[in-house]
């Protein structure tokens, strides 16, 4: 699979992950309703700003003493499928008991040790702990809650389609998140979604915002006229750059 530049991923989180949806959904042939969160989720690390980077896949039961017995040597096992896979990484860690809160995967320990096979952060449905120590490694966690238990965290299953927020991610997919969600991007898509973002953000910057921004001497109506005109304006230079879609 041909991954984007590293200055491409560099420039891709220079952006929220709301502008950059608006750029995938300017390109993309997939249900535009579908590919990110459809649950609340809570950014512990806000001043790191976004993240955007390939998932690494794991699933864990906290609840469950079984699991440490049945594999004495998963973590070791796990611990080598996330070493073999290029960087940077986001580790999307579905917890099995889900709703309820036992345990966490991450804290300092876990952190540090990813943050040294190349991951960059997590996001999970279930809970961290250590959240400034997380910090400090810097590794944005994008999770549920907090906790203080990490009781039998131990990897079951990993590098397979995992569940979190509502949304199915699939090892390899292309994450933006931030602290307002996360969107996983389809492989077709990667390759025109740093073009797209861009454009779509300066046609909202060249026409309806300042449309809306410049009121001063209008009356409602002719402000309205002209946020009306704006908004055909973008949806022609979006129709005309990526066909098909002109709507706004």
């Amino acid at each position: 699979m041909v991954r984007l530049a590293h200055s491409d991923l560099l420039k891709l989180k220079r952006w929220n992950t709301p502008t950059i949806y608006n750029g995938w959904e300017a390109i993309t042939k997939h249900d535009i309703t579908r590919g990110f969160n459809m649950e609340a989720t809570r950014d512990f690390m806000p001043q790191m700003g976004p993240m955007v980077g390939y998932a690494v896949t794991v699933q864990f039961q906290p609840s469950n003493p079984d699991h440490p017995i049945q594999n004495p040597n998963a973590w070791s096992e796990y611990r080598q499928y996330v070493a073999g896979i290029p960087g940077p990484k986001i580790v999307v860690v579905q917890d099995l008991d889900k709703p309820n809160v036992i345990g966490a995967f991450w804290g300092e320990v876990n952190s540090n040790i990813h943050r040294s096979l190349g991951c960059i952060g997590t996001i999970t449905d279930g809970a961290i702990r250590d959240v400034d120590e997380m910090a400090n490694a810097g590794f944005k966690a994008v999770a549920r809650q907090m906790c203080v238990s990490h009781a039998y965290s131990t990897p079951v299953r990993w590098g397979i389609e995992v569940e979190v927020f509502g949304t199915k991610v699939k090892p390899g997919q292309l994450i933006h998140a931030d602290k307002h969600g996360f969107l996983t991007i389809p492989e077709e898509d990667e390759s025109r979604l740093l073009e797209a973002s861009l454009y779509m953000d300066s046609n909202e910057c060249n026409t309806v915002i300042p449309a809306a921004r410049h009121a001063a001497g209008k009356s409602t109506e002719e402000l309205l006229q002209a946020i009306d005109e704006a908004g055909r304006e973008f949806g022609v230079n979006m129709k005309a750059r990526f066909g098909g879609k002109g709507e706004w």
